[in-house]
């Protein structure tokens, strides 16, 4: 099973990992939001949540989306390509290697924690403020559906010690600020993250898919990573985006590189 997935893991262009400066991490959760520039989140008065992550943890200066519109930076994010994939598609498939794939052959656990999401493992394009196109392992064929649940599991797992090594938060719509402003995300963001920030051994990302203009790809926005490995008050000035952040976590695990990430730098300098 793992010789299989690492030829076809090696077709993909995936690359061995090599040693890094960037710690073991116990967990990792990325939490993604939608369609903000840095500069009407960070210092806008709009994010105060978002604010005071920056001072407690690091800020990613130069974070950009990859492209537009939203699924292709969400491909990207868990699969080093945007496979093609040039719109917000609910019936299109990735048949290839995603971060899913590598954390199984290595022993890794996983799951999405999406907001809104009617029950475990749904496929379907809508559900009230749930949206497939910010689901990106829901577009993987082969992919493990039964690890894409409801956001209202992220608390049982934390009070049963449960959380997977690797977890996707998705907001819905509305607290990913796509449908609602910037406060509603904010003050959701206030819910949500203290526990996580608690954790041990444990880098939380919390970045936006892209920005409302083209720099960069798909707009310079804001990305800030927290948790108990981040030297507070910190700063990445490189360049740096969605495959950079997958090399990260690739780094931090001796995962094999998975498409672009090979070429990224991974983020470092803010580790305790």
């Amino acid at each position: 099973m793992r010789l299989a997935l690492a030829l076809v893991l090696a077709l993909a262009g995936a690359t061995p990992a090599a040693a890094a400066p960037v710690p073991a991490f116990s967990h990792v959760v990325v939490i993604v939001f939608e369609n903000k520039e840095r500069g009407s989140v960070l210092g806008s008065g709009a994010a105060p949540t978002f604010d005071r992550l920056a001072r407690q943890g690091a800020d990613l200066t130069r974070y950009h989306g990859v492209t537009h519109p939203s699924l292709p930076n969400y491909l990207a994010l868990v699969s080093g390509s945007t496979w093609g994939i040039t719109s917000d598609c609910t019936s299109c498939a990735v048949a290839g290697p995603s971060l899913a794939d590598s954390l199984a052959a290595a022993g890794r656990t996983w799951k999405t924690y999406a907001e809104g999401l009617p029950r475990q493992g749904f496929a379907g394009p809508w559900a009230g403020r749930y949206a497939k196109k910010h689901d990106p392992f829901a577009y993987f064929t082969g992919a493990q559906l039964d690890r894409i649940v409801p956001l209202t599991q992220l608390q049982r797992d934390l009070a049963a010690r449960a959380l997977p090594d690797f977890a996707l938060v998705v907001p819905d719509l509305c607290h990913s600020t796509h449908d609602c402003p910037m406060a509603a995300g904010d003050a959701w963001l206030a819910q949500l993250v203290p526990p996580l920030l608690r954790l041990p051994g444990t880098a939380v990302f919390v970045v936006f898919d892209e920005g409302a203009t083209s720099a960069g790809g798909g707009g310079h926005v804001a990305a800030l990573v927290a948790g108990t490995v981040v030297r507070p008050g910190s700063r990445f000035g490189g360049v740096t985006g969605h495959y950079g952040l997958l090399r990260t976590i690739e780094d931090a695990w001796r995962l094999p590189r998975l498409g672009i990430s090979a070429k990224a730098a991974p983020i470092t300098g803010i580790w305790r």
